[in-house]
């Protein structure tokens, strides 16, 4: 606590407010190749700038050793659509480091249910729907399946997804479960990091009848016999029971073994212990090592 305390105060990663900059004085540090100013995120975007304007602003940093011009960190695809359309100048953020090689790793994308909100947000500012989805660059009847995007999937699900790269077709998969089982498919899609829509309708093969909701047709997957989607109930179950144990010793676990970790590095660090092992038990020094050198223990 003593080294936070005089560390001194946090450095803003940006200057304090935006400036306008000639889309001239800004280089791009890579070029957009002809594919992907075909494909449709770049036609997204350039219809969200015709409709709205530039809601986020590129990020730039001065350029260290070239006065008056600036290095393009994010938003090589707005740049590009504004120098199509002829625009002279284009609000920037400056940035204070030029972390072009990571800067774009920091940055949160627009996740799905994110943008089900905003969409929620303009319609509730009244905004024309037809508005928002040339904004969007979709059809009004995408818009309005958006619009419903999270009918009956519950709140504590959708919270866990907020900031998650989902499919769209995932939340279609969940309304067919009740809530606590919905809470359980989301928390095990982010325990193994896939949010597609063939996982969850494994997830969804692997759920009992009783946990789907009422109204909800008896499951068919194809390939698969009612006792194989017996067993995948049952294994199903088995791996929450695993989950929820693990959980609760994760922690100590954890901490177990960075203790270990120290430890071996330290008694590796002994040219005779080594030799020692070497000789006797080269089979625990090649286990030991392989711990030892582990990058990280974080999950």
């Amino acid at each position: 606590m003593a080294d936070d305390a005089n560390a001194g105060p946090i450095r803003s990663a940006f200057e304090s407010a935006g400036i306008r900059i000639p889309i001239a004085k800004i280089e791009m540090l890579h070029s957009v190749p002809a594919k992907v100013r075909r494909s449709s995120k770049y036609a997204r975007i350039t219809a969200s700038i015709r409709e709205v304007g530039v809601i986020e602003p590129p990020v730039v940093a001065r350029h260290p050793s070239k006065p008056g011009r600036y290095l393009l960190l994010d938003g090589h695809l707005r740049i590009a659509v504004l120098e199509e359309r002829g625009d002279l100048d284009v609000v920037c953020l400056i940035a204070t480091d030029d972390e072009a090689f990571t800067y774009n790793k920091r940055i949160n994308r627009l996740a799905i249910v994110q943008e089900h909100r905003m969409i929620l947000k303009a319609i509730e500012d009244r905004v024309p729907e037809d508005r928002i989805a040339r904004a969007l660059n979709i059809d009004i009847n995408t818009l309005r399946q958006k619009k419903k995007l999270l009918h009956g999937v519950c709140p504590e699900a959708v919270e866990i997804l907020t900031d998650k790269s989902v499919s769209s077709h995932v939340f279609a998969v969940l309304k067919k479960m009740v809530p606590m089982r919905q809470i359980e498919a989301v928390e095990l899609m982010v325990a193994m990091d896939r949010y597609t829509e063939s996982y969850a309708r494994a997830l969804l093969a692997a759920t009992p009848q009783t946990q789907l909701v009422p109204d909800a047709k008896p499951k068919q997957v194809k390939g698969l016999s009612h006792e194989q989607m017996a067993l995948m109930e049952r294994e199903s179950g088995q791996l929450n029971r695993e989950m929820k144990v693990a959980e609760q010793s994760y922690g100590a676990d954890h901490l177990h073994l960075v203790l270990a970790r120290g430890y071996l590095a330290r008694l590796l660090g002994n040219a005779r212990v080594v030799r020692y092992l070497a000789q006797q038990r080269p089979e625990f020094l090649a286990e030991f090592q392989k711990i030892a050198e582990m990058d990280s223990v974080a999950a």
